[in-house]
């Protein structure tokens, strides 16, 4: 079983709103996240510490198990479909970056 880790960068659109953003985040949009798609196995979420230049405030980072990372991913937007569509995801959520990695056998 191949891991990976999949990691997004985001910005609340409205700072006014930072606290709704991040309650909204940490206790509904992860826990919906990881019931609907199995092979996500955990996710931490991290606030940038202002130390470096970066385009984003907040770090997710989504721990997956899967050898078909393709269907893992497709079965992610569906569920994400699914969820908006039940009026589950958040309107201030600005998605700066997504990125996928893989882990190096040692």
């Amino acid at each position: 079983m191949s891991k990976w880790l999949y990691i997004v960068r985001t910005n609340c659109k409205n700072p006014d709103r930072e606290p709704e953003f991040n309650d909204w985040y940490n206790k509904i949009h992860i826990p919906d996240i990881l019931a609907g798609t199995p092979a996500f196995t955990r996710a931490t979420r991290y606030e940038s510490h202002g130390m470096f230049e970066t385009p984003s405030k907040y770090l997710a980072i989504y721990e997956i198990e899967s050898n078909d990372i393709e269907q893992t991913m497709m079965a992610h937007r569906e569920n994400v479909d699914r969820l908006r569509a039940q009026g589950r995801m958040a309107d201030l959520t600005n998605l700066v970056a997504r990125e996928m990695y893989i882990q190096k056998a040692t």
